[in-house]
């Protein structure tokens, strides 16, 4: 008899998780299949060429080592990041505005940063080895080992404060939530100064790069939030109350006030580049004012990304959720495409460019493969599936006041 309350309680609470699944639309059920096999797929192109050989697979080579799986590395942290540091706002620093999108914003940021941890191991020829001696042979001068351990420590914080939240342990959730902030933000500024540091690589290269990763990262985040939501109102046929369309409004005035701030960033950084001498960093600024790469940044950096959104968000007034989903949906496809410009045209200028050696004169093409493309896809696939199915194992993180 002593054991049959908790084996009672063991049952009813699976008997609840079924239900929750149960009651999604065929829609849901589609989309849920549909991200899961994309995901699938993408897992198979990734152990296909860790087993094969990545130069098989990858179009990566000695000059350009680092291609779009980096870039979607990037782009997975960065918005992970930002939804901490967003959501933080309400429930660690006592903003009750920001407190209805506390729940799925952590949840959310748990879901990247998995995916990203998900399209390095594809990157990485043996994943288990590098986890291994990251623990047993650390290297403390590596920025690299630093920002794998950081954000090590930012997943385990953040784990352990979705679960806080979730049992109303307030405090505990606080403390986690703001050791978790910091850890993001020592995470993130280190993935900023990998590319800052790197002295051969002029166009990365300078200290502004970990200040504009934490700025972007929240830029990212606003977006993020804010497309989660309205969707995941949509997934549960249930409108949005008055806090949430308050938390988002702030959210989409948090977006406008730091789309201005990179767009401030990025504005002196082709000033910076522009007026330099001729050499890598003046020629990769030049492919993105006037060269191939050219329609990536007018287009998808400053259209998708930041004008067409800010103007959006503007007129919306935090009332239109078209919208804001619009500009929001721009801003996620612009981000990511920034993310790629970024880790790329840093490496198809050549290094020894101006030293005019002969072939060192002309861009490096890079054209992502297949497989790459897959794996890339099914990182988004993962952040689809988890959400979908997050809605429902957590009753759509309803939040209660504290």
């Amino acid at each position: 008899m002593e054991n049959s309350k908790p084996a009672t309680t063991l049952n009813q609470f699976e008997s609840m998780l079924v239900d929750r699944i149960r009651s999604g639309s065929n829609k849901y059920y589609l989309a849920l299949v549909i991200s899961g096999l994309i995901m699938l797929a993408g897992a198979v192109a990734g152990l296909q060429a860790t087993v094969w050989g990545h130069h098989d697979y990858y179009n990566v080579t000695r000059e350009v080592p680092w291609g779009i799986l980096i870039a979607s590395y990037v782009f997975f942290v960065v918005t992970s990041t930002g939804l901490c540091l967003v959501s933080s706002i309400g429930h660690v620093f006592g903003n009750e505005t920001f407190m209805p999108i506390a729940k799925r914003s952590v949840y959310l940021s748990i879901v990247t940063i998995l995916a990203g941890f998900f399209v390095i191991s594809a990157e990485i020829k043996v994943p288990i080895k590098m986890m291994l001696y990251n623990v047993i042979s650390p290297n403390l001068s590596s920025n690299i080992w630093w920002m794998g351990t950081l954000y090590g420590i930012y997943l385990v914080l953040m784990l352990f404060e979705f679960l806080f939240l979730n049992i109303n342990k307030h405090k505990l959730a606080v403390a986690c939530g703001f050791s978790g902030s910091v850890a993001g933000i020592a995470a993130h500024s280190n993935l900023g100064a990998v590319f800052g540091l790197l002295n051969g690589r002029e166009f990365w290269h300078g200290p502004f790069m970990p200040i504009y990763f934490i700025a972007s990262a929240m830029m990212t985040g606003c977006a993020v939030i804010i497309f989660f939501h309205i969707v995941a109102q949509r997934v549960n046929g249930e409108p949005i109350d008055f806090p949430m369309a308050r938390a988002l409004d702030a959210t989409r005035k948090v977006g406008i006030l730091l789309i201005c701030v990179i767009l401030f960033f990025t504005t002196w950084k082709m000033l910076a580049g522009y007026a330099g001498q001729p050499g890598g960093k003046y020629e990769a600024v030049m492919a993105l004012i006037s060269g191939s790469y050219s329609i990536n940044f007018w287009v998808f950096e400053m259209g998708l990304a930041m004008c067409i959104p800010l103007v959006l968000f503007m007129i919306s007034k935090g009332k239109s959720r078209g919208m804001m989903l619009l500009a929001s949906t721009l801003m996620i496809i612009g981000i990511f495409i920034m993310r790629y410009d970024l880790v790329i045209v840093g490496e198809v200028m050549p290094v020894y460019h101006e030293l005019g050696v002969v072939g060192s004169t002309e861009l490096i093409s890079y054209i992502p493969s297949f497989h790459e493309i897959l794996i890339t896809a099914a990182g988004f696939g993962m952040v689809a599936f988890l959400f979908l199915l997050g809605e429902k194992v957590f009753d759509g993180h309803k939040t209660e006041s504290h």
